[in-house]
């Protein structure tokens, strides 16, 4: 038990390393890309498609904090904003990309398109059924254009990637890594995600409800021991999109929730397909 124990912890360091020196050089293109892309934004709803499923395809939240601020001023339709949010894995795309790189970027791959296509079909429907929805906000955001060395690494390096993103990121491996390890060791786990492959597909959907980056890394670490297909992962990681939709809540409860319907439906729908094509 103890050697499992070690196994886990340095396994986990190792790849919280990696995740954290990942997350600082999103977090840097981030800073220096600021405001280029919002103008790239303007300009006809197939643009906003592709665009805002391409910040969210950006590992980390970053890209759809941006879609989320861009929908608020009205410069990105509905669809637009569901597809990012199809297309985030949120801070998971991190670990995904230490664990399986191969497989991860197919899976960002994947996101994008089904995120490019959602928007569009969102925007269908939400103008067939005459959704009702949130007028835009006049909220500005404030963010100067040059920042010294020093705030960068208080504010965005301590205060945000280390004390909001890092150590969470780092218990939930580590307690799904041990589960996983042990489940391996002394439970007959492997024959039982096997049997029960299709409840797991339903799972990952109704945990990516929550808007939170953490519970869906089970299915990451179980998809990485090889005992759930690949259908689960995409499940989870197309209804899931981290803690990017925490700052629509403060802006619009009823959208959030409408968000989260379309992802959900739209999620488990495609999950269900690839699941039964054999993937």
């Amino acid at each position: 038990m103890s050697d499992i124990i070690f196994h886990v912890v340095e396994h986990a360091v190792q790849v919280i390393l990696l995740v954290f020196v990942m997350m600082v050089a999103v977090d840097l293109l981030n800073v220096w890309t600021r405001g280029k892309l919002t103008i790239l934004l303007k300009g006809g709803n197939w643009r906003q498609y592709f665009l805002a499923s391409f910040l969210g395809t950006t590992p980390g939240c970053a890209g759809s904090f941006m879609n989320v601020s861009l929908y608020v001023h009205g410069l990105i339709s509905f669809g637009a904003l569901v597809g990012g949010m199809i297309a985030t894995s949120g801070d998971e795309a991190f670990l995904m990309i230490a664990m399986f790189p191969r497989e991860a970027f197919m899976l960002f791959g994947l996101l994008f398109v089904a995120g490019v296509l959602f928007s569009w079909i969102t925007d269908k429907i939400v103008r067939r059924l005459n959704v009702r929805l949130s007028y835009k906000c006049d909220l500005h955001q404030h963010h100067p254009e040059h920042e010294s060395f020093k705030h960068y690494v208080e504010e965005h390096i301590w205060q945000h990637i280390i004390k909001r993103h890092i150590w969470k990121i780092f218990l939930w491996v580590l307690g799904t890594m041990l589960i996983i390890d042990v489940g391996l060791q002394y439970w007959d786990i492997s024959t039982f995600s096997a049997e029960y492959t299709i409840y797991f597909v339903f799972a990952a959907a109704l945990i990516g409800i929550i808007p939170q980056s953490g519970p869906n890394i089970i299915f990451i670490t179980m998809f990485a021991n090889g005992l759930v297909p690949f259908s689960v992962l995409f499940t989870s990681s197309f209804v899931q999109d981290g803690h990017a939709l925490l700052p629509m809540l403060s802006y619009s409860v009823r959208d959030t929730i409408i968000i989260k319907g379309f992802n959900l439906v739209f999620g488990l729908c495609t999950g269900l397909l690839m699941y039964f094509a054999g993937w």
